[in-house]
């Protein structure tokens, strides 16, 4: 039987380790490499996004890493767009008709597997009342306002990224609903098969694995290349974990240790959300990173026919 064209998705927590499987998986399957994550999209910080390295980006082709300024404008509606024009090429390219799509960032990986729910535009009345809101009264009074219209979308939302919690706020008050109803409406159909697999490890493990990669961020250089961005600090692009508790330590609000221990926790209240998250996706198939991890993925995508 002639091969499908199949989508190959690996996702779960951050730090769990999905680039090094993403790649082994890739070179069996002869497939390229779709990086799904909101952060490495962009220029500039590749210490703090723990993007591939150069020699991880050279031994498979990576689409979608550092090819954005830190100003430019990307969002997952654009990821979906710009993945489906692209993915033909990538099926076509390989011998296998597979291609990969590896990160965590959930919209990003609901984009291309079920579509972006449309969304109603945003009057200037409505966005005049939700950022007057923030700027009289802060980004709790906007959380407090989530937590009565869409509290699912408060568990699962970056609590400091008030650019996102306004959205949602501003979609709950122009349509009427919870953002997050609008968002889980009926998926697009794929002219393509998507096998979806989402890593997975002990609590305690993964957490000792996200505090030992601060470290090494750290020793890498993150605060150097904190200090580089800092000007840019007011974008959104840099409203991200690492760099905001960088910025804090600038500020002189906290000292350097406290800084890097923050990075710590609060990349692990992350970890959890995407956790819940991907919890909650019935298609998810979980494994445990090992030795033959890449063998079964990519069994898994060679065995599944048209």
């Amino acid at each position: 039987m002639q091969q499908q064209d199949t989508l190959i998705v690996i996702t779960g927590p951050t730090g769990v380790g999905k680039t090094a499987t993403a790649i082994e998986v890739a070179k069996r399957v002869d497939a390229e490499i779709i990086s799904a994550d909101s952060r490495q999209i962009f220029k500039e910080i590749p210490i703090g996004t723990a993007a591939p390295s150069a020699e991880e980006l050279h031994q498979v082709t990576h689409h979608f890493v550092a090819i954005k300024n830190l100003d430019e404008y990307f969002s997952a509606a654009q990821f979906e767009q710009e993945t489906m024009e692209l993915l033909p090429r990538l099926f076509g390219r390989s011998s296998q008709r597979c291609a990969v799509m590896c990160g965590g960032s959930m919209m990003y990986v609901d984009a291309v597997c079920r579509g972006i729910d449309p969304m109603p535009t945003i009057t200037p009345e409505v966005r005049e009342r939700v950022w007057g809101m923030y700027r009289d009264c802060g980004i709790d009074a906007i959380k407090a306002q989530l937590e009565l219209l869409d509290p699912d979308y408060l568990e699962i939302a970056d609590p400091a990224n008030h650019k996102r919690l306004t959205h949602a706020l501003e979609i709950c008050y122009q349509s009427g609903q919870a953002y997050t109803q609008l968002r889980t409406g009926q998926a697009k159909q794929r002219p393509f098969k998507i096998i979806k697999v989402g890593l997975t490890m002990p609590r305690e493990e993964l957490f000792a694995r996200i505090n030992k990669r601060v470290d090494a961020m750290v020793a890498a250089g993150l605060e150097q290349e904190a200090r580089s961005v800092y000007h840019l600090r007011h974008l959104n692009s840099l409203n991200t974990v690492g760099f905001k508790e960088m910025f804090s330590y600038f500020d002189g609000n906290m000292d350097f240790t406290t800084a890097v221990e923050r990075i710590k926790k609060n990349t692990r209240v992350y970890a959890k959300q995407q956790m819940r998250w991907f919890a909650k996706d019935p298609s998810m198939t979980w494994l445990t990173p090992a030795c033959n991890t890449a063998s079964l993925i990519s069994d898994m995508a060679l065995h599944s026919h048209a």
